[in-house]
């Protein structure tokens, strides 16, 4: 836990900042989620839980990746302890509703920041913290190389997601009549995948490489050399919410800033006699 405070020492200045300009407020400390998840003692993160590298829960119980060390951050920037978190598994299809109606204060589950989600959906997306693009597996002997290959067959992919889209954009593009087989969750398309019953199966490419290493006989399965999208992926809150949003936003540009000047839980009181100003300034 002690290392965690000092790690990020910089963003619990930064929040309590944010906090005070909460309780100077009184109208906006109402409104705001800041002051629920205060009072709660704990953050309520959503996240996708079976994607390793990203979020990957074992048979223990235990959160790990990127996306839920987001989560531990802004837990540690707030309460000093980087396990006062409880995680919600959510699929794509019940993520935004989940947020919007309270069950998480907020998501970092490989969400892809568009400009309906940020508008008309109602979310706000905080920094990016993985860029992706959306790839295509298949198995190396199908000799499936090129989406034109894909005439005739067909490709698993998860619902409600921007890959559903682009695959059928691409497709058109493409000039080409393959069939989609959606799925609500993700397990089920990667299952229906490793059956045979899709030849292909699309996803952002880091998500394809986790999956793959799951799958029996691995080193059978080829991403293609194709590129379908672009995908900014970051944590996201409720829109209107400028506290809660501070928080989020300044925690994760908090870790971005303490990797790009070197600081680590290891080094962090070395770095404090930094004769670097910038380093000096992010400690406090």
């Amino acid at each position: 836990m002690g290392r965690w405070k000092n790690l990020l020492l910089a963003t619990l200045l930064a929040v309590g900042t944010v906090m005070g300009c909460a309780e100077t407020d009184n109208t906006q400390q109402k409104q705001s989620r800041l002051d629920a998840v205060q009072s709660r003692g704990k953050l309520n993160c959503g996240v996708d839980g079976g994607i390793p590298g990203f979020s990957f829960v074992d048979e223990s119980g235990k959160y790990s990746g990127i996306d839920v060390d987001v989560c531990k951050a802004v837990a540690a920037a707030l309460f000093d302890d980087p396990d006062a978190v409880e995680y919600r598994n959510l699929d794509s299809t019940e993520r935004f509703t989940a947020l919007n109606g309270g069950e998480v204060d907020m998501l970092s589950r490989n969400t892809t920041w568009t400009i309906s989600r940020d508008t008309s959906v109602g979310m706000e997306f905080g920094p990016t913290t993985f860029y992706d693009g959306q790839g295509m597996m298949v198995r190396k002997n199908s000799r499936i190389r090129t989406l034109k290959d894909f005439a005739g067959k067909s490709v698993c992919v998860e619902a409600g997601t921007t890959t559903e889209l682009n695959l059928t954009d691409k497709m058109r593009q493409a000039g080409v009549n393959a069939e989609t087989l959606t799925f609500q969750k993700a397990d089920p398309a990667y299952a229906a995948y490793a059956e045979g019953r899709c030849e292909g199966m699309t996803s952002d490419k880091s998500q394809l490489i986790a999956r793959r290493n799951t799958l029996p006989n691995a080193n059978e399965h080829i991403l293609m050399d194709v590129t379908m999208s672009k995908e900014p992926l970051g944590p996201v809150t409720v829109n209107n919410d400028s506290a809660w949003f501070d928080v989020v936003k300044w925690t994760t540009y908090a870790l971005i800033e303490a990797e790009e000047l070197g600081i680590t839980s290891a080094n962090v009181e070395q770095m404090k006699q930094s004769d670097n100003p910038t380093i000096r300034r992010f400690l406090g």
